[in-house]
């Protein structure tokens, strides 16, 4: 099973924006969590199409079980 952990931002332009980090170290500091996204902000580190990141939407882990299939 692969986890990732989504970083949720709201943008300048109203959109959601999401960065991604695989196989993040558990367990996840929420503390720690809320003061990069604060830094990631406060140095305006990313632009997307619909602007700035501008605010903290919130953050999750995704757990994600890929099974490949034989083929003959």
């Amino acid at each position: 099973m692969s986890k990732s952990l989504e970083l949720q931002f709201q943008t300048a332009g109203g959109a959601t924006s999401t960065l991604s980090i695989d196989s993040p170290i558990e367990p996840i500091d929420p503390a720690a969590v809320k003061s990069v996204m604060e830094s990631i902000i406060a140095e305006d580190a990313f632009v997307t199409p619909t602007g700035g990141l501008v605010s903290i939407i919130g953050a999750r882990v995704v757990a994600r079980d890929v099974e490949d299939v034989e083929m003959a």
